[in-house]
């Protein structure tokens, strides 16, 4: 069976919702080239065809909605030298489909129950309408593999309030549904039971007003519904928002990590933060500082243009393969980082990968 479904739905208007269903329940929908390769056309398949009301994308399982990119393919092409041309493939036709989402002309709604990590929070920070549920877990922990929050997280990150994109990006601390909301990751959180009911009221519908106010009335009476089951949740990074406001409000990384590791608590949610920032690349906590300030004005455009130098540069080094060693292929846990400190790492290692690696033209310039 194919590795992506797309299911087209009939509804009461003689209209259509298109469906792009993730189907690698057994990798969590880890994304492939195959997966995009598969969706990127499609989309613009149905983005021209006027049956087409709005796009919902889901996926099998209920464990995950996507748990990322299939960095371990891209291991072991850097590492056995399969396909050089792999890293750069891969990069640059995953930013086009999130460029596509993000821009998509027609409503996108996106299921993000389960875990939603790199390249799944990819696919959902693109969509018009991105749902999400008691049992989502959304991160982006590339700090612990040597990578950096990629697939536009030089946008979502920098656009949260105050300095919270980068305390996430430098620690990977995951965002329950309280605070995706709250950080504007997320628009409605319904139940993970009601994804058969929002299909069904979907295709119950005649879509004879604009597809966005239909599916916002319908998503807006199911939220209703399940507000019982969001009551309660606790949202710890609103609740820690004075203490990383503190925490960030330093002139270097490394005084960040100082003034993190200095904190005496049993708060689990900022040991947790301590043990990655402890733990993680110094390359990587560099990159990241450095990427979000880099980016912070930058158009959509441009930030996936400088994600996809950062990317591939980083397939050319020695830390991002390391990292996924460790963490995913011997599972070791122990990275032998390039640097052994983040007080260590020079500035013109972390300049070198900011640089483009294209001397002619850039892979997404006609983005």
């Amino acid at each position: 069976m194919s590795c992506v479904l797309f299911i087209e739905h009939p509804t009461a208007g003689d209209q259509c919702i298109a469906e792009i269903r993730l189907n690698a329940e057994k990798s969590l929908n880890a994304l492939t080239l195959d997966m995009i390769d598969l969706m990127l056309p499609q989309l613009q398949k149905w983005r021209d065809d006027p049956r087409i009301s709005a796009v919902f994308l889901d996926s099998a399982g209920e464990k995950a909605f996507c748990a990322g990119g299939d960095v371990v393919k891209l291991y072991r092409a850097v590492t056995e030298e399969t396909n050089s041309r792999f890293p750069e493939d891969f990069f640059t036709r995953e930013y086009q489909l999130d460029y596509a989402l993000h821009t998509y002309p027609k409503p996108v709604i996106c299921w993000g129950s389960g875990i939603v990590m790199g390249g799944g929070m990819g696919l959902l920070s693109g969509c018009s309408h991105r749902v999400v549920t008691e049992t989502s877990y959304l991160a982006m922990p590339e700090v612990t593999i040597g990578l950096y929050p990629d697939v536009g997280g030089s946008w979502f990150l920098n656009r949260m309030p105050g300095h919270t994109g980068l305390f996430l990006g430098l620690t990977g601390n995951p965002i329950n549904a309280a605070d995706a909301l709250f950080l504007g990751l997320g628009d409605r959180a319904l139940r993970k039971d009601l994804r058969d009911t929002l299909m069904q009221r979907l295709q119950a519908s005649t879509w004879q007003l604009p597809a966005t106010q239909v599916i916002d009335a319908i998503l807006r009476e199911l939220e209703a519904e399940s507000a019982a089951t969001f009551a309660d949740m606790p949202a710890p990074i609103k609740a820690h928002q004075s203490l990383i406001r503190e925490l960030m409000d330093q002139d270097s990384v490394a005084e960040i990590q100082t003034a993190l590791q200095a904190i005496e608590t049993d708060d689990k949610w900022v040991l947790r933060a301590q043990k990655a920032l402890q733990q993680g690349s110094p390359v990587s906590v560099h990159m990241i500082a450095r990427q979000l300030a880099h980016c912070r004005h930058l158009s959509l455009k441009e930030v996936f243009q400088q994600e996809l130098n950062l990317s591939v540069q980083c397939c050319r080094h020695r830390e991002f393969p390391e990292g996924v060693r460790a963490l995913l292929v011997d599972k070791d846990n122990q990275p032998q980082w390039t640097y052994a400190s983040v007080e260590a790492v020079e500035p013109a290692f972390i300049d070198a990968l900011f640089e483009s690696p294209w001397s002619g033209a850039h892979p997404l310039q006609d983005l």
